[in-house]
This record gives structure tokens, sequence and C-alpha cells, in this order.
């Protein structure tokens, strides 16, 4: 600071300069206006190359020849001393301790080669590199002996470096000293290496003819690694040297120990083909056959593929098939091992084996099926489970004939399902029919029973009424139809069935009661069918009067244009109903039936008077169910010929207009649509009147404004 003060006294100017005039003022980085691409690009290797060819030659200092032995020395201790101060530096760095020691050999100084050698080994002994610069300096250098001591301590100490055997092997070998090769193999193997260790080792003893030798190894070998690779080396090892026995031999003594293992596939395949260059076709396709039966299906996508080649090369018709279906059968077993849920791949794979016929198989399959139960208990995903239990309960009793495996089907598959949440009618039905055609009545009542109790559903209790009704059992159905009405008091189609049971039973007023009984149920699933059949009833037994007091009452309840209709036409035809009852055409005078047809007519027409002033006064909103009742009142005069009066219908008949109407929705208008609507005769008279009075008001004005 004082220096800096002492230069700004001794010179004047830099007393006026501020700090930021005397700072360094840098160029700002330029911003690239236009950033679309130059017509002419240039790509990163042709600037590379630019800058290559335009490099300067490099400066190399000039080679200094050394004549004299004092500079010779001086040479080498300036050399020696770069290396040494480099080691302390960067003595980790095992490259420059192999750059001093190659330096050293090219020195000839053989004894100081060694010597930094033997400092880098105590440096890093584990580099197997520089264990085997080492060596090849003492091999190059023709020190065998050296070499053999290096060799021998690197696989002493580094007995997991393959490279390191396989070079002292090779320098023993090309010694010629054979033993001392097989003495390392041996030291080597003693560590039981990897297979291509084994491998070589077998090599070595047979470029020397000792096949005994080499099969003694190979012994060893699948001893150590006890794998289908090894196993296969050895079998082609003894083919290749003749011997098919032992070569066979060692494929049944691979097979006892590897049967299970994971590449099992390979040792079955190379077996077979083994037999098949022997011309054993037969021993080929058992070995075939045994591996499809032991081995995953889904490992064994080679095998069925060579198994169906060999069979089209070598078998029959029959042979053939069986390959093929084997191919398909592992279609499906990697199609339900991919997805065991999958119901649809279970029954192609259960069709297939049902083709085939052989029963262990097919029940196998079913077994296996069954056992993917739905994860959840939801019905949606049971439907078509349950069809796997059917399928198999039928396959037992149709195909296979056993009856007590078709029980026991039904059984545990009832057992197996939720009945507290979901049920299926169709399950107990197909188990009590099974029961019943095997004569076991007592046996199909207790499953039916059971479904009531656990599962009431509708279709198990008409199922149950329909047995029992055609064994004759009325009071059996009497008792079904109470327990049906009892958990199902609303269902319509049950009581018109207990009614129409005891119809045919002659039993008119417990029919009768049924049907009051139903009609009096507070909630009702389809009152019209139940109110249709006790009316049909009443007419089938003439029971006239009865049937015009169910009429009222159904009208009391309800105003639908089908029961005004019904109604109406039922009065109508009550003359031919009575007649058919009495013979009136045979036994009554014509007059006398006219009379009653006309009181008929006269009964109708009162119905269809009441049903549409109820139209006219109490729902004049329904035009379209007024213009239907007036046009089936005109069809009924239009049937009575002359009794009839058309006139008295066509005066009440609208007309029909075509109309628009906007179209309305959340969004707003949406266009316009037409429809019909009915303009009856009484809106007619009174439109014209509000047009009279509204001209009649027009004149009024139009005459006061004059007279003003």
């Amino acid at each position: 600071m004082a220096a800096a003060r002492d230069a700004r006294d001794s010179d004047p100017t830099l007393g006026y300069l501020t700090r930021k005039e005397t700072e360094v003022k840098l160029p700002r980085p330029t911003r690239v206006k236009n950033k679309t691409p130059a017509p002419i690009q240039i790509t990163a290797e042709q600037i590379l190359r630019e800058a290559r060819e335009r490099q300067e030659a490099e400066i190399r200092p000039p080679k200094q020849k050394i004549t004299d032995p004092t500079e010779l020395a001086d040479y080498r201790l300036r050399k020696r001393k770069e290396f040494e101060d480099l080691i302390r530096r960067v003595r980790w760095n095992i490259g420059v301790w192999i750059k001093y020691a190659q330096w050293e050999e090219s020195q000839k100084d053989f004894d100081r080669a060694r010597s930094v050698w033997e400092r880098a080994l105590v440096v890093d002994y584990r580099n197997h590199t520089l264990w085997l610069k080492y060596a090849e300096v003492e091999m190059k250098n023709k020190f065998i002996n050296h070499a053999r001591n290096v060799w021998d301590r690197a696989v002493s100490l580094l007995p997991r470096v393959d490279q390191l055997w396989y070079k002292y092997i090779h320098m023993e070998e090309m010694l010629g000293n054979v033993a001392g090769a097989r003495q390392v193999f041996e030291r080597w193997m003693s560590w039981e290496p990897d297979q291509q260790g084994w491998l070589s080792y077998i090599k070595f003893e047979l470029r020397y003819n000792e096949i005994e030798r080499g099969r003694g190894i190979f012994e060893r070998f699948v001893e150590c690694h006890p794998k289908v690779s090894a196993w296969i080396r050895f079998a082609k090892f003894e083919m290749k040297n003749g011997d098919i026995g032992r070569a066979r031999n060692c494929y049944e003594r691979a097979v006892e120990k590897l049967a299970d293992d994971e590449e099992a596939e390979q040792l079955f395949v190379a077996f077979a083909e083994f037999e098949e260059r022997c011309k054993e076709t037969e021993r080929a396709r058992c070995i075939y056959k045994f591996a499809l039966d032991h081995i995953p299906k889904g490992r064994a996508e080679d095998l069925y593929r060579k198994f169906v080649a060999f069979e089209k090369q070598y078998g029959d018709k029959e042979g053939i098939e069986d390959a093929i279906v084997g191919k398909r059968r592992f279609q499906y077993e990697d199609e339900v091992r991919k997805n065991p849920l999958n119901y649809d791949s279970w029954f192609d794979y259960i069709r297939l084996e049902e083709s085939v016929g052989n029963k262990e198989r097919v029940r196998e399959a079913y077994e296996r099926a069954i056992a993917n139960v739905p994860p959840a208990a939801e019905k949606r995903y049971w439907q078509r489970y349950i069809y796997l239990w059917v399928n198999y309960a039928l396959y037992e009793e149709l195909d296979a004939q056993d009856v007590e495996r078709t029980r026991d089907v039904y059984r545990e598959l009832l057992k197996l399902i939720p009945h507290e949440k979901f049920s299926f009618a169709k399950i107990w039905l197909l188990a009590a029919q099974f029961e019943i055609r095997q004569l076991n009545l007592k046996g199909a009542r207790l499953i039916l029973g059971n479904a009531i109790g656990k599962a009431p559903k509708d279709k198990i209790f008409k199922k149950y009424i329909e047995i029992e009704l055609h064994l004759g059992n009325i009071d059996r159905c009497r008792k079904l139809y109470e327990k049906y009405l009892e958990w199902s008091p609303e269902n319509c189609y049950a009581w018109s069935k207990y009614a129409e049971l005891e119809r045919s039973l002659s039993e008119t007023e417990r029919a009768r009661s049924i049907f009051e009984l139903a009609i009096a149920q507070p909630a009702l699933d389809m009152p019209e069918v139940l109110w249709k059949a006790y009316i049909d009833f009443e007419i089938s037994e003439g029971e006239f009067e009865r049937t015009r007091e169910l009429y009222e009452r159904l009208l009391d309840r309800t105003k639908h244009l089908k029961v005004w209709i019904s109604f109406a036409k039922f009065e109508a035809s009550a003359i031919e109903e009575d007649g058919r009852g009495s013979d009136l055409a045979d036994d009554v005078e014509e007059e006398s039936f006219r009379e009653q047809k006309q009181q008929c007519l006269q009964r109708a027409r009162a119905v269809f008077e009441k049903a549409v002033n109820y139209f006219r006064t109490s729902a004049p909103e329904l035009k379209e169910e007024r213009a239907m009742l007036l046009e089936e009142w005109l069809i009924m005069e239009t049937s009575f010929s002359e009794l009839g009066d058309v006139n008295l219908v066509r005066v009440k008949l609208p007309k029909k207009l075509k109309r628009r109407r906007q179209i309305e929705t959340d969004d707003g208008p949406a266009g316009y649509e037409e429809y019909i609507d009915y303009l009856f005769p009484e809106e007619t008279q009174t439109t014209n009147l509000k047009i009279l009075e509204a001209a009649y008001k027009w004149k009024k004005q139009k005459v006061v404004q004059e007279e003003n």
C-alpha cells in the first residue's frame, strides 16, 4: 500500500485517475443476431483436419551418440536419477516401474532390472500384468530358471488368474517339458478352475495321445462341474474315440444326476440326437417322451421342435400326430404359465387333452385349472371359472363314467362358492339332476333343500317345483310355493303359477284365494301380469260378475289405457262367452239373442264413454291415448255391423295436425322437431268462439275510431 502511495505521489497524473478508469475493460461477448444456418456448413471433422494440417512439426531433441564410457556412465546415472525421482513422486504408478525395468534390461544390466521388478512387486504384487512382463523379460533373455521361479511365485500368489497358469504351462510345453507342464496343470486343477481350464488340460493330454489320462481328467471335470455342458462334452469325447457304450453310459449317468436341472432340455436333446446318429430310433423316441413328461413345459420349446422334426423323419402317422399334440400342449402350457387366470386358455388345453384320451392327463389338466381360484369374491370373476368345474363333472360322468368322482366334484364346487356373497343356481341344479340320473331322489332333494336354505333363487324354486310336479307330489309343490312366496312375496309369476296349479287340480276356491292374497300384496314386480291372470281365470270359470268387479277394482288402482280397452272388449264379448256355455244360439230365439248382444254393446259403450270422460276431464294431456281409445271404440262399433253406431264415435274423433316445437337442451335451443298433435271437436268449437270474440272486439274498436 505504501509503495502504491509513493508511486502515486511521484506521478501527479495518477492522483487524478479513478478506480473505474484504471480497470481493464474486457470486450463484451457479441450477441448473435442472425441465427439462421450458414449456407456453407463446416463439420467438426473438417475443423480438426485443418488444425492438424496447420500444426507445426514436432520439435524433437537430436539423437545423442555416446562413444565414451564415462559419458555412458553419466547418461546411465542421469536416467536412473530421473527414474528414481519419478518413482518417489508416483510410486503407485506401475507403468513407471515397468519402463524403468525395461530400460535396465535395454542396458543389459539384468541384476538391476530384476531389482526394479522385485521392488515393483513389493508395491503391488496383485497386479498380474507386472508378473507377466517380468516373466516375459526372463524368457526373452533365456533365463529359464529365473522365469520358472517367477511363474511359480506368480501362480502361488495369484492362483485365480488363469492367464498366469496358461503362460506358465505354455513355457514348459515349448521347452518340451511335458511332465513339468502336466505337473503345473495338476497344481492348477487343485484350485478347481472354470470349465475352460479343465478343457485345456484335456486338450493338452490329447495332443500327446494320452486318451486314458484325458478320460480320467473328464471324470474329475464332471465331478468338479456337474453341469449339462460338461457331461455332453464328456460323451462327445467318448463318441469321438469310437466308444459308443461309454458315451451312452455318460448320457445315462448325466440323466440320473441332472434330470431336474434347469438345462436338462439340452441334455435330453443331445442324448436323443446321439441315439439317432447310432440308428437307435426307438431309444431316441423314448428319450424324447421321457423328457417331455419330466421337463417343465416352459423350458421345453427346443425339445418339442426337435421331437416334431424327429417324428416327421422316422415316425408313422400316429407318432407325428402325437408330436404335433405335444407342440400344441407346449403352446398352451406357455399361455397358462403367463396368465393362469385366463380360463379360455385352460379350456383349449383341456379340450386338447380330451382329444388325446389320456384320463390321467385330462384329470391333471382339470385339477391344475380349477386350482386357479379367482382372486376376488365377485360374481363376474367367477362366471367363467365355474364352467371348468362343470366340464370336469361332465367329463367324469360321461367320459370317465366315474360316479363317485363326479359327486365329489359337485360337492367340492358347492363348498368353494361363497354362497353368503353370491351363488350359482345352475350348479345346484346340475348337482341335483346328476343325483336324479343316478336314481338318488333323496340326494337331489337334499341338494335343492340346501340351495333354498343357503342361496334361494327363482330358477331353483321353479326347477324344484317342476321335479316334484312330475313326480306327482302335490303337497311338496304347495310347500315349495309357500317357501317361494315367503322368500319373494312380490313375485307375480310365483303367485300366478301357484294359482294355476290349484286350478289344474280343480281347486277353484283355493286358486281364487291365492289370487286375492296376491293382489293384496303392498308391492308387486309385475302387477299387470297378475291381474290379467286373475281376470282370465274368472272368465274361464264363467264368472262374469266377478270379472266386472275385478275390472272395477283394477280401475280404482290404475286408469291405464289398456285396462279400459280390455274392460270394454270383455263387455263386448261377454255374450259370446255366455253363449258357448249355454248354447244360446240353439236354444234361445234369435230376437232374444240380439237383445242380449245389444246389452253387451251398451255395456261396452258405457265403459268407453267412462274412459273418454276420464281422459277428457282428468287427463287432458294424454291426447294420444284418448285418440287410440276412440279408434278402438270405432273398431268395436264396426265389428257389431248393423247393431253398431259408427257415427257415435266419428263425431268424437280428433283431427291429426303436424306441428313443430323447439328442442330444448342443457346448452339452449337446438333446432325444431315435428310431432303429431290431436285437435278434438270441443277444442275446435272453443277456438272458433275465441276467433269470433276477437273479431267482434276489432269491429267495435274500428267503429269507435270512425266516430271520433
